[in-house]
This record gives C-alpha cells, structure tokens and sequence, in this order.
C-alpha cells in the first residue's frame, strides 16, 4: 500500500487546481502555473484546503502511479506558493562563477570559461563568501525538476575531484577523497 498516496496535500487559499478526464492536472498559484499529467484512472477529491487522491484497484500499476501522482502535485503547490531553489558551491583556486545577463559565467580551470544559457521559468543567483573562500550558484524557480535539471547541468561542467576536493558541487555534498600516490606506496 501506498503510504505517499494516503497523504492528502494541503491547498493554501491562493492556490487553484483544476484536473480533467484525460489525467491533466493544472496548478495555478501566485508565482505561476504548472501542468502535469498523472494516471487517467487515478480521481482527485478536493474538500476545503485537502487534496486527496483515489486509486480504483490495488493493482500493482495502480499502487506506484498513486504515490508518484500525489507527489507530482505536492511538487506544484510547493512550486507556485514557496518556489524550489538548489545551491551549488564552487570550489577551488582560481574557480570563479558571475552573473552575464540572465545567464553565468563560469571560469572553471578551462581554457575557455563555460557560458551558461538562461532557462525559461529558472533564475540563476551569485552570492561570494570571503571566509571560505567559495562562490555560489543558487538555481531557483516553480518547476521543481527543471530546477533540478538545470543544477546536474551546471554540476556537470566541472565534477569534484576525488583528490581534492575542486569543482562544482552541491551545498552540503560530502567529498569522499581518495589518498594520493604517496599513501598507496607506504
């Protein structure tokens, strides 16, 4: 049974859904609206500020489309009241990141630095902290896997190196290092 699929999703007042018989699904709130598509067979009751998702059988497709489709919704109602953001942390000498219009410059080590394009629905964020000496990205938007997509992308320009510890990585990401030549011969 599907533990997910049981919750019902909490609806703030500003916030509309509207679903119809071919399982597309509309979530309009105050940053924007968002689309999804869930399971045809799958109904959506809404009582007062609770959403609640039915399945019609306890068939295997239905039980894993019932807690991927409650999730799916929760994801837009998050998106369009609170949004979805991922920091990134660059990391290493020399490594520098600026703002370039809507989109990033990147110098990454590279012979050439790394332009990064703005996205549609995504908003890119530079903050510098002297102490640690690294620079971040913050990736912030309503669509929660756009935002998603777009941050493995910039993760993706310049992995951590497993030696040291240099690149592009996740806020809180933990590096696990490898030792070195020295290490092996002793």
């Amino acid at each position: 049974m599907s533990r997910i699929g049981l919750k019902p999703i909490t609806v703030p007042k500003n916030v509309e859904i509207e679903s119809d018989v071919l399982g597309n699904v509309t979530v309009k709130g105050p940053k924007g609206e968002l689309k999804v598509r869930i399971a045809r067979e799958l109904t959506l009751v809404q009582e007062g500020g609770l959403l609640t998702i039915s399945r019609p059988t306890n068939q295997r497709r239905h039980r894993s489309q019932h807690g991927l489709a409650r999730t799916l919704i929760h994801n837009c109602v998050v998106g369009v009241t609170e949004g979805h953001k991922k920091t990134l942390e660059i990391v290493g000498v020399g490594y520098r990141v600026a703002a370039e219009g809507q989109g990033l410059n990147l110098s990454l080590g590279y012979s050439h630095p790394v332009k990064v394009a703005p996205v549609d629905g995504v908003a890119f964020d530079v903050k510098s902290d002297d102490r640690s000496r690294t620079q971040q990205i913050v990736v912030a938007g309503i669509d929660k896997a756009r935002v998603g997509q777009v941050a493995a992308d910039i993760r993706k320009t310049r992995k951590p190196d497993p030696y040291k510890g240099k690149g592009v990585r996740y806020q809180g990401e933990v590096i696990k290092l490898k030792p070195g030549k020295r290490a092996a011969g002793k």
